[in-house]
């Protein structure tokens, strides 16, 4: 058998653990899911920036910590601010 990653054992322990709920009207919710995901893998336009470097290395190592490429990270807290889910910590 494979060896787990850390999300995956994470997801395992949950499921092991009776934290998962099903959810009413499956197919309605992955249906919206689906939606979700065409719109937000559809990457259409190229941009470039410029930055610090400083900044840089923390999105570098931000994106490290999550487990994703920077340039993910980037575009996801853009479009998180962009359609308002964008959360500020205090």
């Amino acid at each position: 058998m494979a060896k787990l990653d850390k999300m995956e054992k994470e997801l395992s322990k949950s499921y092991e653990n009776d934290e998962w709920v099903s959810v009413d009207n499956l197919e309605s919710e992955k249906s919206k899911y689906q939606e979700i995901a065409r719109y937000t893998i559809q990457k259409n336009k190229r941009i470039n920036i410029r930055i610090s470097e400083k900044d840089l290395n923390g999105i570098k190592l931000r994106a490290r910590e999550e487990g994703i490429p920077y340039q993910t990270l980037i575009s996801s807290v853009l479009h998180k601010f962009v359609s308002g889910k964008f959360i500020e910590k205090a």
